[in-house]
């Protein structure tokens, strides 16, 4: 791999990020916050890309008599084509049922919205005041959340959110039991919209004995994946 190749990789490197930043693609590896941070970065290895070229091309001299790295750098390129060819799904059932719950305990709660109609939460801020709250907020509410689905071993359904620190590497999930009127079928990493109301009841997780509330659910219907299907509420 000469300068030329490295200067290509950096350039296509660079327009790959660019692209997945001013997409939708950049949620499936990071936080929505960190989307300036990929534009940043794609810009700049373009930058660098440019001022390398810009070098070989004001010392030609020293490009040529430039040393060639061994053939194995060209597995660089390996990244590179993965940005490009390989958009992978968002985390989802598996590694929600394999990874205990993430609840944490919010330092505060904000007074929610007062009406007649359901009131949406995200499954992270219903869960926080299920379990640390005691539910105090959430009564006689008619409640709204939207998930995935997954299945613990012994089919217990659960309506739950990824959570992201920083990236899809560090994912950590947040459940709530269903109960009430389930649907008679329920197929893993479907996304539903949940009516329902609060339920006191609680359980264990199996994976790391975490708390996990239950919602009482009145109608369920199944909905498109969301634009971010990652939940940010519980690490902010």
């Amino acid at each position: 791999m000469n300068r030329l190749a490295q200067t290509a990789l950096l350039f296509l490197l660079g327009a790959t990020l660019l692209h997945a930043g001013t997409t939708d693609l950049y949620l499936r590896y990071v936080k929505e916050g960190l989307r300036p941070m990929v534009l940043l970065a794609g810009a700049i290895l373009i930058a660098t890309a440019a001022a390398t070229l810009w070098y070989d091309r004001r010392s030609p001299d020293d490009a040529h008599h430039h040393h060639r790295e061994p053939r194995v750098s060209w597995l660089l390129a390996l990244p590179v084509l993965a940005l490009i060819l390989v958009a992978p799904p968002a985390l989802g059932s598996y590694s929600a049922a394999h990874t205990g719950t993430a609840l944490t305990k919010p330092f505060g709660f904000p007074a929610l919205p007062a009406g007649d109609t359901p009131l949406r939460l995200a499954v992270a801020d219903y869960a926080g005041r299920a379990v640390y709250d005691g539910g105090r907020s959430l009564r006689d509410r008619r409640l709204k959340i939207t998930g995935f689905v997954t299945l613990d071993r012994r089919g217990t359904p659960y309506l739950v959110r990824m959570g992201l620190n920083c990236c899809a590497a560090d994912a950590q999930p947040v459940k709530i039991a269903l109960t009430g009127a389930i649907p008679p079928v329920l197929r893993p990493d479907t996304w539903l919209e949940i009516t329902g109301t609060y339920t006191p009841r609680r359980m264990k997780d199996p994976v790391n004995g975490g708390p996990i509330p239950y919602l009482k659910v009145t109608t369920a219907r199944p909905v498109p994946t969301p634009h971010d299907p990652y939940d940010e509420t519980w690490n902010t």
